[in-house]
């Protein structure tokens, strides 16, 4: 399973990430780590500093993010401006309609992706919710 990474060991990764404004490929495998959302915002805030960044994936599998979690992601990734292909997998967390419409309207601001892959299997997203990701 996971490494129990958590709260804290996100908010430290982010810290580290943020240093490396020159970074344009990320790779982040954190499935099964309990970060939840404050994690989710540590990571964002991070990954939104690597201004060169134009490719990411990042895996976030069955971490309890929820629906604050997931807008601060979404915040923090329309920060990417030169963001070209996009990996986000938060298969079986606790997103819920809202923070499907809080990732949409961070990724929309994207605008120069021409790669997207979005996993949001098992997250309490409905018909509605999934309308928002539009």
């Amino acid at each position: 399973m996971g490494n129990s990474i958590g709260e804290n060991g996100t908010k430290y990764l982010g810290e580290e990430i943020s240093k490396c404004v020159s970074l344009t490929s990320l790779n982040l495998n954190f499935k099964y780590n309990s970060i939840g959302d404050n994690g989710a915002k540590h990571l964002g805030q991070g990954i939104s500093k690597c201004v060169s960044l134009t490719f990411l994936n990042l895996k976030l599998k069955d971490n309890n993010i929820g629906e604050n979690g997931a807008k601060y992601l979404g915040e923090e990734i329309s920060n990417s401006v030169s963001l070209t292909s996009l990996n986000l997998k938060l298969k079986v967390n606790i997103i819920g309609d809202n923070g499907a419409k809080y990732l949409g309207k961070g990724i929309s601001k994207c605008v120069t992706l021409i790669s997207l892959n979005l996993d949001l299997n098992e997250n309490d997203i409905s018909y509605e919710g999934n309308k928002m990701l539009r």
